[in-house]
Formats: C-alpha cells, sequence, structure tokens
C-alpha cells in the first residue's frame, strides 16, 4: 500500500500541512522535523518530486523539446543530455513536437507552467514565434542544433564538416557531382552544409554540380535520388543526412547499379547503421552525446546564475569508408 503524506503525519503525530511544510522546505519545528523523518525513514516514503516542484518556486526538472523520436541523432544526444543531468541531481521532461512548430510553442509555455528550472530546445529552426515565447517566459533555455544571436547554443560545424567532406570527394576524382540537401528553413542542415559544399566546389573550379532538394525521410530520399540517378546518373551524390544517404543507396542499387563503382555516395551524421551495412557509408560523424553532456551542464550553469559562451561548437570526424570510388 503505497505511504501519503495523511499517513505520515499520522504516525509522526503533527498535521498534513506540517508534513507538507517540511516536504517543501518550509518551517517545521525541531521536534516536528525529527518525528517527521523517522517515520519517512521508517516508512521509506518517498514524496512525488513532481507535485512538489508544482507548489514551489524551484525546480530540479529541466525540459527538453525534441523535434522527431525515430531520430539517431535525437537519441543520442537525449542519452547525453540525461546522464549529465543524473549526475547533478536535475530530471529530464520530453517533450516530442513531431517536427510542428505549433507544438514546440506549446511545449516551451507548458513547461513554464510546469516549473521546470531550464529548457533544452533541440530545434530545425527559430521563428519569431519562438522568440515571442521564449522571452516571454524567462526560463533558462540552450537551443541545440542552431545558431541564434539572442541564446545560448550548441551547434554543430556544419559548414565546415562539408567544406571538409565535399574536399575528400574532389581529391578523389569527382568533378560530377549531385547535391541532395533540405529546405533552407533549417539553418544548420539546410544552409550550412550546402554553404560549406558550395565554398569547396568553387575554389576547385568544378562546373557540372547540381542541387536539388528532399526532407528528411527516407523515402522521400529515394525518391528524390531516383529522378537524379536517372536525368543525371553522377559520379557522386552527396547527401546532407545519412538517412538521406540511405535512401539514395537504395535507388542506386533498385536501377540496378553499384555502389561505389557506378554511382558514389557520402553522408552526414554517423549514424551506427552507416557503419553496419555494405558497402560501408563514408560521413561525417558528429559528437551527439558530447553535445548533450555539454547542454546540461550549461543549463545548470545558467540556473545558477553562471556566465556561459553564447555559442558552443563540437566537434565532428570525416569517416572514410567504402563508398567513395577513386577516379584519378
Amino acid at each position: 500500500m503505497k505511504i501519503t503524506i495523511s499517513d505520515i503525519a499520522k504516525l509522526a503525530g503533527v498535521s498534513k500541512s506540517t508534513v507538507s511544510r517540511y516536504l517543501n522546505a518550509g518551517y517545521v519545528s525541531i521536534d516536528a522535523k525529527s518525528k517527521i523523518e523517522q517515520v519517512i525513514q521508517e516508512t521509506g516514503y518517498e514524496p512525488n518530486k513532481f507535485a512538489q516542484n508544482l507548489k514551489s518556486k524551484t525546480s530540479n526538472f529541466i525540459g527538453v523539446i525534441i523535434p522527431r523520436l525515430d531520430s539517431y541523432a535525437v537519441a543520442k544526444t537525449l542519452i547525453g543530455i540525461d546522464e549529465k543531468l543524473k549526475e547533478n541531481n536535475y530530471q529530464m521532461i520530453i517533450s516530442n513536437t513531431s517536427q510542428s512548430i505549433d507544438r514546440e510553442i506549446e511545449s516551451l509555455y507548458s513547461f513554464k507552467k510546469q516549473k521546470v528550472a531550464g529548457i533544452i530546445l533541440l530545434s530545425t529552426e527559430i521563428t519569431e514565434k519562438h522568440q515571442e515565447a521564449i522571452d516571454d517566459i524567462g526560463i533558462p533555455i540552450i537551443v541545440m542544433g542552431q545558431e541564434h544571436y539572442k541564446y545560448n547554443c550548441i551547434v554543430h560545424d556544419d559548414f565546415n564538416a562539408a567544406y571538409e567532406l565535399t574536399k575528400y570527394v574532389i581529391s578523389m576524382g569527382h568533378k560530377n557531382i549531385a547535391y541532395l540537401g533540405v529546405p533552407e528553413k533549417d539553418i544548420s542542415v539546410g544552409i550550412k552544409r550546402k554553404a560549406g559544399f558550395t565554398k569547396a566546389i568553387k575554389e576547385a573550379n568544378i562546373l557540372n554540380i547540381s542541387y536539388h532538394t528532399t526532407n528528411f525521410a527516407i523515402e522521400d530520399a529515394l525518391t528524390t535520388a531516383n529522378t537524379i540517378i536517372k536525368k543525371e546518373r553522377p559520379s557522386l551524390i552527396f547527401c546532407a543526412t545519412d538517412n538521406i544517404a540511405l535512401g539514395t543507396m537504395k535507388s542506386i542499387f533498385l536501377n540496378g547499379l553499384k555502389i561505389p563503382k557506378d554511382i558514389s555516395v557520402v553522408g552526414f551524421g554517423g549514424y551506427k547503421i552507416s557503419e553496419i551495412i555494405h558497402p560501408s557509408l563514408t560521413t561525417v560523424k558528429f559528437d551527439y552525446h558530447g553535445a548533450g553532456n555539454t547542454a546540461s551542464n550549461n543549463i545548470i550553469k545558467l540556473i545558477q546564475g553562471k556566465n556561459i559562451d553564447r555559442v558552443l561548437v563540437s566537434n565532428y570526424e570525416i569517416i572514410k569508408r567504402e563508398t567513395v570510388d577513386k577516379l584519378l
């Protein structure tokens, strides 16, 4: 049978309100405190932390807003966040928005009502609605994945990673390249990765380049890649994410072609599956777990009123595997 505050009060010989004040760090006499603590120890009573937080001005909960659940990058980031929060006696509350801006805004206001101590927002874009909500709720926040001049951010080095990966494929002799990216409302993936790619292409004075747009879903990438293959037949398809690369690889196989002999492929993300599949995918590996650790450490510092760097950039590594053919 679950022990309640009423049970604690009866066993300790004090009022229910006295037990409530004790649990919420209010004033309780030394005698009453001793009795309550003894009963709690004997019964093993565990207070409802969430209810306590709603009643008090402080909280040990951190709200984490994510765009989707079926994402390797999100999962690894959440593990990193949760790991450091637990070490510092904070708990994570997750709100999944299914890539809906309206739901992201709703989550910000919902977390305010739940009196979370801070918020970590894994965002694909920061709109005026986001800014209005963030400024309105007045809760310490860390934005992950996108850079914004008003807020503390943790970003991946998308531009330089794309630039370095492009330099690598050019060094392998590829001059007929199709770039398969995402809409530019996503600044990091849609704009910065494309910009890094374009810079390297211009420096090498390569002219036979085409640009295409899909979304983050493997199925849609497969369809778009199929059109590219039939119309252009590039020597390499440069994909803005590993999921796009997986859809592209499937399309290449469905067209009766081989990787990398007929068409080479590169991706972004360093997902575990990119290593397991055959041929294994050449990609950029981002430190999602480490970024999650950093986000937790930084949100706690903000809660404590400490200063942190406005923008932090996480590490990356170019993983050279089997999907890039050497044409030289």
